[in-house]
């Protein structure tokens, strides 16, 4: 690490961020990320409480609106048609099932309704129900979020009219081993649906997931990515895989629980402002590896026992943990 990064993680010089930055260098990032973890971590924290109530969590949840026979190939992904992994295909939900989910959500305290449809992208033919969706959720108070692969303008022009207040889509993980993990559409398709999204006026939703064989520069490599867009995403998921049996990477080595919080705390000093979403693999997370995800600066999680088609701890649990370590669910319209 060089003697100027060294000197800015020290314990009496962490420079206050003031300003949002889009100029990272890959360099400046990994000297960050390999910092002494106690250094790392401080700073992390500290950018985190300058920003945020640091013993506060928002509560999202997660809706499979269409699950199963998605064109694409993710190589993380039981939803692919390209695997046999012996989940059956659905059709799209009802506009009345996935409102009332909405309410049963916004009783138990998300203030965050995400609906996630596998998609390549969406059909003409399925817009109508999309904005049905958006509108009803919104009109219950909540904030809404959808996930529904690449989007043409004027697909992003119709969500936007519906008052659609997040869009998510994860580049997974660097552009270099991007490639590794997914062939049925480019990296940089992915920054295209994002620069569409952005220039609509729709906050945006992009993380990555960890633990796919990459090594430590992709995690920076990604996390640079998303820190130089023009605008920092709204919300940067940042997911642990889950192996699956029957996708290409069910025998992936588990990340090691240190350099995931790593990731985090990089996150969370790369992009300030922007929430930080503990999101899948919580399951497989021990409540002090949570507890240490939440000092570097994660702030939001997904809640209910079921992401997607994976597991999640169900709200008790997530309750209990809350209760142990003094944290609170951020209110709604925040």
């Amino acid at each position: 690490m060089s003697p100027t990064a060294a000197e800015a993680m020290t314990t009496h010089n962490v420079p206050p961020e003031t300003s949002m930055r889009h100029d990272w260098t890959v360099e400046e990032a990994q000297a960050l990320y390999e910092a002494p973890f106690n250094d790392l971590l401080f700073r992390a924290h500290l950018i985190h409480r300058q920003n945020f109530n640091p013993n506060q969590v928002q509560k999202c949840k997660l809706l499979s609106i269409k699950t199963g026979g998605c064109a694409e190939d993710c190589g993380y992904c039981n939803q692919s048609a390209h695997h046999n992994t012996g989940l059956k295909a659905s059709k799209l939900m009802t506009v009345e099932r996935v409102i009332e989910g909405a309410r049963q959500a916004q009783t138990s305290g998300a203030t965050r309704y995400c609906m996630g449809a596998a998609w390549r992208e969406p059909k003409e033919r399925d817009m109508d129900a999309i904005i049905a969706m958006i509108k009803g959720v919104r009109a219950l108070g909540m904030e809404t979020c959808m996930t529904l692969g690449m989007l043409s303008k004027q697909d992003v022009a119709r969500l936007s009219e519906a008052g659609l207040d997040y869009y998510n889509h994860n580049i997974d993980t660097s552009e270099r081993y991007y490639s590794n993990v997914i062939k049925t559409r480019t990296f940089s398709e992915r920054l295209d649906t994002l620069t569409n999204v952005r220039e609509a006026g729709i906050n945006v939703c992009s993380g990555g997931i960890l633990g796919m064989g990459e090594d430590k520069q992709d995690r920076v490599d990604m996390l640079v990515t998303l820190a130089n867009l023009p605008k920092h995403p709204q919300s940067v998921p940042i997911n642990m895989l889950i192996p699956i049996q029957g996708t290409p990477l069910e025998n992936a080595k588990p990340i090691d629980a240190i350099e995931f919080v790593r990731a985090i705390a990089l996150a969370r000093i790369l992009m300030p402002r922007s929430d930080v979403r503990l999101s899948a693999g919580r399951s497989d997370m021990s409540d002090e590896m949570q507890a240490l995800c939440f000092f570097a600066g994660a702030n939001s999680i997904f809640v209910g026992d079921t992401l997607l088609t994976a597991d999640n701890p169900d709200e008790d649990k997530d309750e209990i943990l809350f209760g142990r370590l003094g944290i609170t669910p951020t209110p709604g319209n925040q």
